[in-house]
């Protein structure tokens, strides 16, 4: 199975593409798609939007995790992210992709084991189960392999409770 994480982000969106290999994980590609600071909040949505459609056509990934978002103080903040999260997952349901949506407690709870890790943590063991020889960045794609890595170790779990659904 093939996931690409997404850490969505107005100036920096997150991506990361990780392959289980049975019972490894590989990294396959991760970066951040950029925005212009100055240019229109349309014209910044529309580059994420295409960005993770060809990051879909040359990676084939078979499922999407975003990272779910929780804020309290920014609002103005809040909203642009959250317009960014939307572009994301529309961009992955029309790249026929699933979209799972993790926190990050559930992110850290499944690369760390603890879901209050810090973020050098969580960067430390992403870089140690994909066998990364520098910590993956910036943050927002080392958080994008994260979100990867938390759907395949849940994954499986997640695709039963739907079957499960779908049987009652």
């Amino acid at each position: 199975m093939r996931v690409i994480g997404i850490d969505p982000g107005i100036a920096l969106t997150g991506y990361g593409i990780v392959e289980d290999a049975g019972n490894r994980r590989i990294m396959i590609d991760y970066g951040c798609i950029r925005t212009e600071s100055g240019q229109e909040a349309s014209l910044r949505l529309d580059r994420i939007y295409r960005e993770i459609i060809s990051l879909a056509d040359k990676f084939r990934p078979d499922t999407m995790a975003v990272e779910k978002i929780f804020f309290n103080k920014n609002i103005l903040s809040a909203m642009q992210v959250s317009e960014a999260r939307g572009v994301a997952v529309l961009a992955g349901n029309h790249a026929g992709l699933t979209v799972y949506e993790y926190t990050p407690l559930q992110v850290k709870q499944a690369v760390v084991g603890y879901g209050r890790a810090e973020k050098k943590q969580v960067q430390q063991m992403v870089a140690a189960l994909l066998s990364l020889r520098v910590l993956p960045k910036p943050d927002d794609a080392a958080d994008a392999l994260a979100l990867a890595l938390c759907h395949l170790n849940s994954g499986r779990l997640q695709y039963l409770i739907e079957r499960g659904k779908a049987d009652v």
